[in-house]
Formats: structure tokens, sequence, C-alpha cells
């Protein structure tokens, strides 16, 4: 083959420099207009970097979180839509902690709060003087359960039984409260402080996080104690006890501190306008939360505390913390070792919440950017980065009761949290497809039906896993996402994650763990169904139930 003369070649690169910024310009609008992974991974590791300490609600780091997804959201062109014409939603939170300057003493022994009892749910007073704990039996196994009689006036020990799953323990301690043999009890108290890990304690001793005013009084005290103090409660262990054997009489009392929060809580809210004049006043509503749990008081061996999760705790806080096997401390030990021989040991104490829920707030950020780059749907996309979640849902509460648009004008809502791992190693039935899909069709088939349709168009689809959302399910996914407190107002809502996995409310919770390429599958997958429900004709048609907004929770 003859070579291209010289001309020939210069002529060629001429012509091309001349429609090179064309070319660039349609490069760069396909480039703004498609989710991309490279972005996401930009994004993520300096959400979830050491310096944002966690992100605990009222934190230095929680602030600075918030600023920049602002900031991000008006460099992507959205309007502010929090309070006042701000960015801002700020919520008037207090904090309630355990005064650590008390205790109880049973038989003269000691018990200390943060170390041998922690208080539980709402911050109840426990007055202990003249009272007495008593054996419950085995928390779920109700023939262990004494006559009522014996557990009157008294504080209730349970024991833990074998093998339980700190995901199912709420459940239990639920079912506990509510049996009518302890309704006059004191207060229930779980020995289960040394499965539940110090990685937890920590985050209890953290406090509650409200915005009621009002002292909590009158209501059952729920303590989580070690194995020690449930022996010295009820005045023997609890191996050899009887169920309703009474303790001795106890002194001391468990009480709390309050007050306001040193740096605000705060909702980001936007709003990217709609194209269509009728629709616009319309909304679809995105979202996930820009806090995490802060950090612990004791810092850990980084890659120990993950070679030991991957064996022990492959749920990581969700799993009960337990001394491994002899089998498993050589595996352990095996994992650990490899890690060294790829780097330097390190200490770590930052809950970084590379994953819960730094993957679904930078995807916010992702979908500002691509759904900005056009066309415009319909209706108007609302973007709502919630504050406090994981404080029990209390960002998404107080936006859907504060609701910066009309609460009715949001026809449907969709929820990103913990949207980057979900592979085999994390899951049993993970790999690329695996998707959690929770509410989708619990008040609109027709939403749901459009999610499938959506997901079904990607060149790789997902397989939705509905196995979470079964009504009554022990673990209470339906109640434990930012979505239910929109699905609570009538609104068609689904919560997507990737599910747990052995980083979970871990300080392994990291950006160099993300699975980036299948995050952004799942942006995708949100980017077009939010295109498809902002452009129908009419909102999802509700078919499901929903009743009093500020009743109780039920999966």
């Amino acid at each position: 083959m003859p070579r291209p003369r010289l001309s020939t070649i210069l002529a060629v690169a001429a012509a091309a420099s001349i429609a090179s910024p064309a070319v660039a310009q349609r490069r760069a609008t396909a480039r703004a207009a498609s989710v991309n992974a490279e972005s996401l991974r930009v994004k993520l590791f300096a959400l979830a970097h050491d310096s944002m300490g966690g992100r605990d609600t009222g934190s230095p780091g929680n602030v600075k979180a918030a600023d920049w997804v602002a900031a991000t959201f008006a460099r992507y062109g959205l309007q502010p839509a929090g309070d006042n014409g701000t960015w801002f939603q700020t919520i008037p939170f207090l904090r309630t902690r355990p005064d650590t300057s008390r205790g109880v003493s049973a038989g003269g022994t000691a018990l200390v709060v943060g170390r041998d009892l922690v208080p539980l749910g709402l911050p109840t007073t426990f007055i202990a003087d003249l009272k007495q704990a008593a054996y419950g039996g085995v928390l779920g196994d109700s023939s262990t359960y004494p006559l009522a009689e014996q557990t009157a006036g008294k504080l209730v020990v349970f024991a833990a039984p074998a093998n339980l799953e700190l995901r199912a323990s709420n459940p239990l301690m639920g079912a506990a409260r509510r049996n009518p043999r302890f309704a006059n009890a004191a207060g229930i108290a779980l020995a289960l402080m040394e499965a539940v890990g110090t990685d937890l304690i920590d985050q209890f001793m953290q406090g509650r996080v409200s915005t009621d005013t009002t002292p909590f009084a009158g209501r059952p005290v729920t303590l989580l104690v070690t194995r020690r103090a449930a022996a010295a409660l009820i005045g023997g262990d609890l191996a050899s006890v009887r169920s309703g054997q009474a303790g001795p009489m106890l002194t001391g009392q468990v009480t709390f501190v309050r007050g306001p929060l040193a740096y605000p809580a705060r909702n980001v809210v936007g709003i990217l306008r709609g194209s269509d004049p009728a629709l616009a006043g319309t909304y679809v509503s995105l979202s996930a939360h820009n806090d995490h749990v802060g950090y612990t008081r004791e810092p850990v061996d980084h890659d120990s505390a993950r070679a030991f999760n991957r064996v022990v705790r492959p749920m990581g806080a969700d799993s009960r913390m337990r001394e491994p096997t002899a089998d498993e401390a050589a595996r352990i030990a095996q994992l650990r070792d490899s890690l060294r021989a790829a780097h330097a040991p390190r200490q770590d104490s930052i809950f970084n919440g590379a994953d819960d829920d730094g993957t679904g707030t930078v995807a916010l950020m992702e979908l500002a950017r691509v759904l900005s780059a056009g066309p415009r749907p319909k209706r108007s996309l609302l973007f709502v980065n919630h504050a406090a979640e994981e404080r029990g849902l209390l960002g998404s509460a107080w936006y859907t009761d504060h609701a910066t648009v009309p609460v009715d004008s949001i026809v449907a809502e969709i929820d990103e949290d913990m949207i980057g791992r979900g592979d085999a190693t994390d899951l049993p039935h993970g790999g690329p497809a695996y998707l959690e899909v929770v509410g989708a069709r619990r008040l609109s088939a027709e939403f749901g039906d459009t999610l499938e349709a959506v997901s079904r168009r990607l060149p790789l689809p997902f397989v939705f896993n509905y196995e979470f959302d079964a009504p009554g399910h022990p673990l209470q996914y339906y109640c434990r996402a930012d979505h239910y407190n929109y699905a609570r107002y009538g609104i068609p809502a689904v919560a997507f994650s990737r599910g747990e996995h052995l980083d979970y409310h871990q300080v392994t919770d990291e950006a160099q763990y993300i699975d980036y390429d299948n995050m952004a599958r799942v942006v995708t997958l949100v980017e077009g169904a939010a295109r498809a429900i902002a452009n129908m004709d009419h909102r999802p048609r509700v078919n499901g139930p929903h009743g009093d907004p500020h009743a109780q929770c039920r999966q």
C-alpha cells in the first residue's frame, strides 16, 4: 500500500483541528450527561476522608460535608430550597448523653455507666434505690420467662440466646417489652454488652439526638449490661439461677445530661426545575444521608479489625462480637499477615462511613451533575441530603414534617443508602446484579413496575431482591431507611441498597473498598427512574394502604 503524501496528512490534521472545538463540546456534553465511576470515586475519597471525623451529627465534619454538598448543588445549577431561600434546613436538636458520674450498686458491686451498663433507646432516668432485679430467662424463649408477679416493679435481666445475631436483637427486645408478663416491670436489661463490642458501645454513649424539649420520663428503662453486671444484679451467674430469682437491693441511679449540639445538623435541599410549566410544581425526590457515627475512643489496628470481621463478623456491627474458634483464629492471622505484606500497620479510630452513606451522598452530587446537563424532565427534581439518619431517621422525619415544598406535591421518592458494595465476598448471594429493594410496591404497583422497567433497560439489569421488604421481617429494613418518612405521608418511596458487609459501622468502611463501576450502575438506574417518573403525565397511582404519618412504623 502506498504511503499517503505529507501534504495529505497535514490537510487531514488541519481539518481535524478546525472541527475539534465542536467535537470536544459534543464529547464534553456526552460526559456530562452520563454517570461516571471516576467522578464518584474522586468525590467519595474526599467525603469519607479522615479529616471529616466520621461526620457525626453535630460535628465539624458533618458541617463540612453539608457545606460541600450545597456548593456542589449550586455549581450544577440547582436552586436552593431550604429554609428562607438557603440551601439548608437546620434542625433544632438537643443531645442527651448518659451521665458517667453516676451508676448503680448491687450487693456492694459498683456498676459503672459505659463500662458495666449502657442505657438504650429513650433516655429514661432509672432510680435504682429500693428496687431489685429479677432473672427473666432467655430473651425470645417464652418458656423460660417467669410469672408476672415475680417481675412487677423489678429490673428484668435477660440472658442472650445462643448464637444471637445483633440484627435480630431489637425485635426480640421489643417483643419482651410488649409481653404482658413484664407490663409492670421497672425496666429490661439484656446481658449482651460483650457481644456488642466497643465500637457500638461508643456510639450508644454519644447519646440520643432529639427535637423534643421535654425530659423523657415515665417510661421503663432499657439497659445493655455485661455478664458480670448481670450476675451482680440477680445475685448469681445466669447459667445457674432460676427464672424469676430476685437479686439484692439496688442503690444509685442512671441519669443523663442534656444540651444543644456543638455544631448544627442540617438537611441540604436543592431543586432542579422541571421543563413543563404544568408539572414543574410537582416533584420526584432523590435522597441520601450525609451523617455517620463519628469516631471510637480507642483506636484499633485497621488490618487486624478487617481480618477479624471477615471471619467472625461478616455483617460488621450487625454481627455478634465473640471469641474466634481455633480454626477461625488461624484464618484471621493468615488474612492479617497477607495485609501486613502489602503495607505497614496503621491505627484507626474514624468511622469514615464511605458506603454508609458516603456512596448515597456522592450519588446525589453525581445525579445533580448529570440531570442538570439535560434534557430537563417535565417535573422538578427535589434533592434532599438528610442529616441525622444514624440517629433514627431524624433528618428525613424533620424534612417531611416541615417540608419546604408542599408535601403532597412530591409524587415519588428514591433513597440511596449503602450502594457501593454487594459482591460475592460481601454477601452470600452478592454479585453485579445484586440490589436490595425496599418499599417499591407497598404504596404503588405502578411505581414498582416503573423501577423494574428502567432496570431491564440497563446493559446489565439488576435483579431486585425484595427479601428484606417482606411484612414482619425481623431486620425491619422498611423502618430503617429515610424513604420511610416519605412513605408515611402516602408518597411512593423506595430504598435502594447493595447490602451490608463486614465494614458496616466499622472504622474499616473506607473509600478504598468501594466497587465504583457497579455503584455507577445503581446511580444510572436512579437517573433513569427519576426521568421516567418525572416525565409521566400523571403521578404514580397509589393503591396501597397508608395511615397516620405519626404512628409507629411497622415492617
